[in-house]
C-alpha cells in the first residue's frame, strides 16, 4: 500500500517500525491544513518552561559561536581565520575536530539531577546541528557520529534513559534539516532544489530514526536551507508523526519545516530566536533564547557579563508565560560533556524561584490583561478553575504598598496572599477599577524568594 506523501524510501523505513497499538480513528493527511488543525497536546501549554542543549563539534573550538565552522571556512570571518591560525596547524580541517569532541566527564545521570532541579519540564538536546555530527551512531551519518567518532558513544541514547528514569521531564530532541557542506545538499541546492537526495537518502531516514529508537516528546526542526517544505517532504513526515509514530498521541513540533513555515505552520510557533513579543498571540508560541547572549553553543571566550542574570531570566519566564508562550531556555555544554558552573547556578537559581512561584506559572492560562497597565513590572497569569489571578512583580515597591490597575475586587469576596508567605494581605480599592495591597513587612532574609514575587488573587475579575 502506497501511503499519500510519503516518498518510498521513508515509506520503506515506516513498513520496517515497530508495530503500533491500536490507532485512534481521526487521521491527519499529509496537508497543512489538516496537520495544522491537529490540537497541540495539553503537556505542553502545561509546561511552561524547558531547557534546550546545544552539544556538538563545535564545542571543540568553542569559540565565537556554534556557526563557528560556518563563519570559518564560508564567510572567512577574520576573527575566526586568525583564531585558527594562532591555534591550530596550518593544514588543520573542521572535521579534525571530531576526535577531539571526547566527551569524556559527560555524567547524563548528572545532567538529569541539574535538569530536575531547574524546575524545566521539557528539554531539547541538538542530536545533529548544521554541522551533521549526529549524537547518535546513524545509519546514515557515516564516520561523522558520535558513536563512531569522539565520544564513541550513543549520547541521545544516556540522556535519553536518564531523562526518563530519575525525572518527570519530557524528552525533546533538536535536528537540522540542513547540513552546510554535505555534497548532496550542494548538489541538490545547485540544481533550485529539482533534486531531492539529500534529502531522501540523509533527512527522512534520520528523522524516521530517530523517532522509533528514541521517542521523542519534542522535536525540533530547524535550518531548513532556504528550501520549501515540499523538498523536505515536510507534510508526508509530519502526517506519519502524528498518526503512525510510537509519540502520535503526545508529541509536539515546531514551526520551522521548509522556507516559509515559520510562524505559519507546525505545532507552535518559534517565530525568530529569542522571540518574545510583549502581548498575547492567538497561537500557541515559543520563546528559545540563549543565557549566553551570544552564542547558542559553548564559547570559552564569554566574560561574565555576557551571561544573562538570573533577574534577567526570571523576567524572561514571566513575560513569555503572561503572553501564552513557553520559555526554551538554552545552555551550552562543553566538549567534555561538563555544564559550566555559571550555567548550572543559573538553572538551580531558576528552580529555586519556581519552588516558590511555580503555582502561578505551571499549568496557567492567560489573562484578560498581561501586561498591568498602571505598573509595567507587573505581569499576570491565571487559573479560571480556581478562580485565582496571578500578579507577578518584578520589583519590590520601596512604599511597601503595589498598585495593580488591572483587577476589579470584591470587598466581601477576594483575598490577596504572597506565595511562600500565606498569610491574607490587607488591600483596598483604587480608582474605578483596580487594588492598593499592602506588602508584609519583611527583612530581606524573610523574603519568599529573592528576585520576582508573586501575589495570588482570589475572586477578582
Amino acid at each position: 500500500m502506497r501511503v499519500p506523501g510519503l516518498p518510498a524510501l521513508a515509506l520503506a523505513l515506516l513498513l520496517l517500525s515497530p508495530p503500533c497499538p491500536a490507532r485512534r480513528a481521526e487521521r491527519y493527511p499529509p496537508t497543512w491544513m489538516s496537520l495544522d488543525a491537529r490540537p497541540l497536546p495539553e503537556w505542553f501549554d502545561q509546561a511552561k518552561f524547558g531547557i534546550f542543549i546545544h552539544w556538538g563539534v563545535f564545542s571543540v573550538p568553542s569559540f565565537g559561536s556554534e556557526w563557528f565552522w560556518w563563519y570559518w571556512q564560508k564567510e572567512k570571518r577574520p576573527e575566526y581565520v586568525d583564531f585558527m591560525a594562532k591555534n591550530y596547524p596550518p593544514a588543520f580541517k573542521y572535521e579534525d575536530f571530531g576526535p577531539l569532541f571526547t566527551a569524556k566527564f559527560f555524567d547524563a545521570n548528572q545532567w538529569a539531577d541539574i535538569f530536575q532541579a531547574s524546575g524545566a519540564k521539557y528539554i531539547v538536546l541538538t542530536s545533529k546541528h548544521h554541522e551533521g555530527f549526529t549524537l547518535w551512531g546513524s545509519e546514515y551519518s557515516w564516520n561523522w557520529n558520535a558513536v563512531s567518532e569522539g565520544p564513541k558513544r550513543d549520547v541521545v541514547k544516556e540522556l535519553e534513559d536518564a531523562i526518563r528514569s530519575k525525572t518527570d521531564l519530557r524528552f525533546g530532541l533538536y535536528y537540522s534539516l540542513f547540513e552546510w557542506f554535505h555534497p548532496l545538499f550542494l548538489e541538490d541546492q545547485s540544481s533550485s532544489f529539482q533534486k531531492q537526495q539529500f534529502s531522501m537518502s540523509k533527512t527522512l531516514p534520520e528523522l524516521y530514526e530517530l523517532v522509533n529508537k528514541y521517542r521523542p516528546e519534542v522535536l525540533w526542526a530547524d535550518g531548513d536551507g532556504d528550501a520549501p517544505d515540499s523538498y523536505w517532504n515536510s507534510t508526508g513526515f509530519l502526517a506519519w508523526l502524528y498518526n503512525d509514530s510510537p509519540v502520535r498521541d503526545t508529541v509536539v513540533t515546531n514551526d520551522r519545516w521548509g522556507l516559509g513555515s515559520i510562524c505559519k505552520h507546525g505545532g507552535y510557533y518559534t517565530c525568530s530566536d529569542r522571540y518574545n513579543p510583549g502581548h498575547l498571540l492567538p497561537h500557541k508560541w515559543e520563546n528559545c533564547m540563549t543565557i549566553d547572549k551570544f552564542s547558542w553553543g559553548y564559547r570559552r571566550d564569554a566574560r561574565i557579563g555576557d551571561y544573562l542574570t538570573i533577574e534577567e531570566l526570571v523576567k524572561q519566564l514571566v513575560e513569555t508565560v503572561s503572553c501564552g508562550g513557553n520559555l526554551l531556555m538554552n545552555i551550552g555544554p562543553t566538549l567534555d560533556g561538563t555544564i559550566s558552573p555559571i550555567f548550572e547556578e543559573r538553572l538551580r537559581q531558576m528552580g529555586t524561584w519556581l519552588k516558590v512561584n511555580g503555582e502561578a506559572i505551571y499549568d496557567t492560562q492567560t489573562w484578560k490583561a498581561q501586561n498591568d497597565t498602571v505598573i509595567p513590572y507587573v505581569w499576570y497569569t491565571s487559573k479560571p478553575k480556581e478562580n485565582r489571578v496571578y500578579a507577578i512583580f518584578l520589583k519590590w515597591p520601596t512604599s511597601g504598598k503595589l498598585i495593580l490597575g488591572e483587577p476589579k475586587a470584591n470587598l466581601m469576596a477576594t483575598e490577596v496572599k504572597l506565595l511562600g508567605h500565606g498569610r491574607p494581605l490587607h488591600w483596598v480599592s483604587w480608582a474605578s477599577s483596580g487594588i492598593i495591597v499592602e506588602l508584609p513587612k519583611l527583612t530581606f532574609d524573610q523574603l519568599p524568594c529573592s528576585w520576582g514575587w508573586t501575589l495570588a488573587l482570589t475572586n477578582v475579575t
